[in-house]
C-alpha cells in the first residue's frame, strides 16, 4: 500500500479535467454491441474502464487503441469467454457485462471481480434478468459475485427491480435490452437514486441511435431493434473535476479547471449549485469550457441531499471543514455499497481529525472544528476516498494517507496534478 506525506499546502493555477469515467463504460459497452466499428474520443482509460474494455474483448469485440481514441469493432451476438471475465474493482464493469453476457450465443460466462466487488450487491440485477428469461447465478448463491450467466439471449417482456440500491442495474438492462427477442418494460420499485446517472445512459444510447420511453424513471419500454455506428466524444468528468474545485476553495487563490464539456448530462454537475448554496466563490464559462474557483475562508452549512449524486460525499464531506456551521448530508445509504462503505469510513478518518460526526444509515452531520488535529489516514483502497482525504490533509500541518494506488481507478493523474498546483505531496514508505 503506498502511502503519501501531506503538509499543509496552498493551491493556484489550472489543470484539465479527465474524461468522464461514467460515460466511457457507457461508450465503450454500446459501441461493443454495435454490428460495425465505432469511435470513442477522449476516453478515460482508467483501471475500471480498462476493465470494461478487456471484459468486452472477452466477449469477442475487437478494440484497438489509438492515442485518444478507441475503435471499437462491435457484435450483438457474443462468443464465450475462453477465461473467467474479471471486472477488477469496477461495480458498472460486472452490472454491464452480466446482462451483455446473456447476449453470449451459447455456454456459460463466469464473471468475478476483486475482494471489495465480491461484496457488492447484485441480487435485484439477477431477479430482473430472470423476469427476462435469462439464467443467472450467483455461485455463493448470496446474490454477489461471482456470477455464471447462462448464454443464448434475453427473450424480453416485463420485469421489475429495486431502484434503491443501484442505478447501474437500470442502465444494465437498458442498454443490453435493445437486443432482446421482444419489448422489454422495466419497472422499478423503491425510491430511484442516482437518477442523472440513467439519463446519462439514455444520452448515449441515443448518440447510438437507440431512443428509449422512459416514464419519470418508473418505467422504461425498449423496443428490438440495433445501435448504428457511430463517433462518441466522451465529455469531461464532473466528479473528478468537482474534487480539484473543492481543494481550490479549500487551500487556493484562484484555481481553474479547463476541458469542461457541458454537451451531455452528468450528476455531478450538482457541485456548481453545492458550492454556490456554501458561499464558495465560483465562475462557470461554459463556451470556454471553464471552472474557476477562488479561495473562500469560510463557507456555510446546512442540508444537503445526495440521493443523485453519491460521488459527491466526500466531496461535500471536505467542504464541511471550512463551514461555520453543521453540515447535513442526507440521502446517501447507497453509498455505503460503493467501492466502501463511504459513509462509515468518512466518519472514521474524520473523527481523527477533530471533526464531531454523527452518523445514521442514510446520512451523517458534519461539525468542523476551529483547527484540525493531524492525522494517519486510510483510505480503505478507495479512489475517492483517497483523493478527498489528500484534500482534506492539506489543510492539517502534517499528516499521512493511504492508498495512493487506487487513483489508477478513476484520476490516475491526481497527486501529479495537485503537486502541480501546488500541492506538498511525497511518498512514504510504510515503516516511516
Amino acid at each position: 500500500m503506498v502511502r503519501v506525506l501531506v503538509t499543509n499546502s496552498r493551491i493556484n493555477g489550472t489543470v484539465r479535467c479527465p474524461s468522464s469515467k461514467s460515460y466511457t463504460h457507457r461508450a465503450v459497452a454500446i459501441a461493443s454491441l454495435v454490428e460495425g466499428a465505432s469511435t470513442i474520443k477522449n476516453p478515460l482509460l482508467s483501471r475500471d474502464t480498462l476493465a470494461t474494455i478487456s471484459a468486452c474483448r472477452a466477449l469477442g469485440v475487437m478494440t484497438r487503441q489509438d492515442n485518444f481514441v478507441v475503435h471499437v469493432k462491435g457484435r450483438h451476438s457474443f462468443v464465450v469467454p475462453e477465461e473467467v471475465v474479471n471486472a477488477e474493482n469496477s461495480g458498472t464493469t460486472i452490472r454491464l457485462m452480466t446482462t451483455m453476457s446473456a447476449l453470449v450465443k451459447k455456454g456459460l460466462t463466469v464473471l468475478t471481480g476483486d475482494e471489495s466487488l465480491r461484496k457488492r450487491p447484485m441480487q435485484p440485477l439477477l431477479d430482473a434478468l430472470r423476469g427476462l428469461g435469462v439464467q443467472v447465478y450467483s455461485t455463493k448463491m448470496n446474490g454477489t459475485a461471482p456470477l455464471i450467466v447462462r448464454g443464448g439471449g434475453i427473450k424480453g417482456g416485463t420485469t421489475s427491480i429495486d431502484g434503491s440500491v443501484s442505478s447501474q442495474f437500470i442502465s444494465s438492462l437498458l442498454i443490453s435490452g435493445v437486443y432482446a427477442d421482444r419489448a422489454v418494460v422495466i419497472k422499478t420499485k423503491g425510491q430511484q437514486v442516482s437518477k442523472p446517472y440513467i439519463v446519462s445512459t439514455l444520452a448515449t444510447m441515443k448518440a447510438f441511435g437507440v431512443k428509449v420511453r422512459n416514464e419519470d424513471f418508473r418505467e422504461y419500454h425498449i423496443q428490438s431493434t440495433s445501435y448504428k455506428p457511430s463517433t462518441f466524444d466522451v465529455p469531461s468528468d464532473l466528479s473528478s473535476a468537482a474534487l480539484i474545485l473543492a481543494a481550490g476553495i479549500l487551500l487556493g487563490d484562484e484555481t481553474t479547471v479547463t476541458g469542461i464539456k457541458f454537451s451531455l448530462p452528468q450528476a455531478d454537475s450538482a457541485i456548481l449549485n453545492i458550492i454556490k448554496m456554501m458561499g464558495g466563490k465560483i465562475k462557470v464559462n461554459i463556451q470556454k469550457g471553464e471552472i474557476r474557483v477562488y479561495g473562500t475562508e469560510q463557507l456555510y452549512g446546512g442540508n444537503f441531499d445526495l440521493s443523485d449524486t453519491p460521488d459527491l460525499l466526500p466531496v461535500v464531506s471536505t467542504l464541511a471543514l471550512k463551514a461555520t456551521s453543521p453540515v447535513k448530508i442526507t440521502g446517501i445509504g447507497h453509498a455505503r455499497l460503493k467501492e466502501t462503505d463511504r459513509v462509515a469510513n468518512i466518519a472514521s478518518q474524520l473523527t481523527k481529525l477533530g471533526v464531531m460526526i454523527k452518523e445514521e444509515r442514510n446520512e451523517i452531520l458534519i461539525s468542523a472544528p476551529k483547527h484540525l488535529k493531524n492525522a494517519s489516514l486510510e483510505a480503505f483502497n478507495d479512489h475517492r476516498l483517497f483523493m478527498a482525504f489528500t484534500i482534506v490533509a492539506m489543510l492539517t500541518k502534517k499528516s499521512t494517507v493511504a492508498g495512493a494506488e487506487s487513483v489508477d481507478v478513476s484520476y490516475p493523474n491526481f497527486v501529479q496534478d495537485v503537486i502541480k498546483l501546488g500541492g506538498r505531496i511525497k511518498p512514504i514508505s510504510d515503516r516511516e
